[in-house]
């Protein structure tokens, strides 16, 4: 659990967590000063990245089994197949809303804004190892506003706020940064129907390319966010389970990874832990990928859900 050196951080950095819970999120990563959390609302019991607690809604094994026949019955009525998905490539508009304090605290730069959208266009395309799968994916910054409002800087009113400054559709990815307990916080791409008006993923804005949060200043947080978005789970998700996060290339995970432990093995079933996977809870500099699994899962469900 990194949720001692997620507080710690808290305290250092304003509160910066990763737990931040959304409308109908995906798990959060916490920051390293406290839990964190990934996707809203998920009330996950692990530590996010970082210490913060759970970055998304949780999702239970049931839940799970009825998204995937929901999915698989959008993909056939739309009738998209696994080859289609393979050989996809999508352009994702991305909207960041800087939601600074009215002290100028959490004000990030233009540079550190391009610098952002730069990683997660490198780490959806497979291009920080020779391992790592190219998932179709890339990102273009669609505009960018500012706002010093003390409040919504320190994630208040998150429902209020994001219903107010959301751009774009399904396809959109609007990003907030925040100042709060979590490294990030995401939502589903099956919760966009009812749940459209707060779709996005909300970030720490110290763990952008150049911030100061100690492990998680690399921009890695929103690539892991952004997972979410498309659809993944974390490589722990549900446990040491057969179901584990639905993809057949990323090992069975007993428990989310701190740091980065070379040969981690907290299942019994067969792989050592994916640390260097993107939806694990490693530090930044540990991340390093996508697998060719995650990369068709993600089309899927942009196919079925924001396309």
């Amino acid at each position: 659990m990194r949720t001692q050196k997620l507080l710690a951080l808290a305290m250092v950095v304003g509160a910066t967590s990763l737990n931040v819970v959304l409308a109908s999120p995906a798990q959060a990563r916490p920051a390293e000063v406290g839990t964190g959390a990934c996707v809203e609302g998920e009330g996950h019991s692990a530590s996010a990245r970082g210490g913060h607690g759970a970055d998304h809604r949780e999702v239970s094994a049931k839940e799970q089994r009825a998204i995937a026949r929901e999915t698989k019955a959008r993909l056939r009525a739309k009738g998209v197949t696994r080859a289609e998905l393979k050989s996809r490539s999508v352009s994702v508009p991305v909207y960041v809303h800087v939601m600074a304090a009215s002290d100028g605290t959490g004000d990030v730069t233009d540079a550190q804004i391009q610098a952002q959208i730069d990683v997660l266009n490198t780490t959806f395309a497979g291009g920080e190892s020779a391992n790592a799968a190219d998932t179709g994916f890339s990102f273009t910054l669609a505009g960018t506003d500012r706002y010093y409002n003390d409040a919504w800087h320190k994630d208040h009113s998150s429902s209020k706020y994001r219903k107010e400054t959301r751009q774009g559709g399904a396809g959109a990815l609007n990003m907030w940064l925040v100042d709060f307990k979590y490294l990030g916080i995401a939502t589903f791409p099956w919760d966009y129907q009812r749940n459209g008006a707060i779709d996005g993923i909300r970030v720490h804005w110290d763990s952008l390319p150049g911030g100061g949060i100690a492990n998680y200043n690399e921009g890695e947080t929103a690539t892991h966010e952004a997972g979410h978005w498309f659809g993944l789970y974390h490589t722990f998700q549900g446990g040491c389970t057969e179901l584990n996060d639905e993809v057949h290339d990323t090992p069975a995970q007993g428990s989310p990874t701190n740091g980065c432990p070379i040969g981690r093995d907290s299942c019994a079933l067969p792989g050592l832990d994916p640390i260097h996977n993107y939806m694990d809870y490693s530090y930044d500099s540990c991340y390093t990928e996508f697998t060719p699994g995650q990369g068709t899962r993600a089309q899927s469900m942009w196919a079925a859900y924001r396309s």
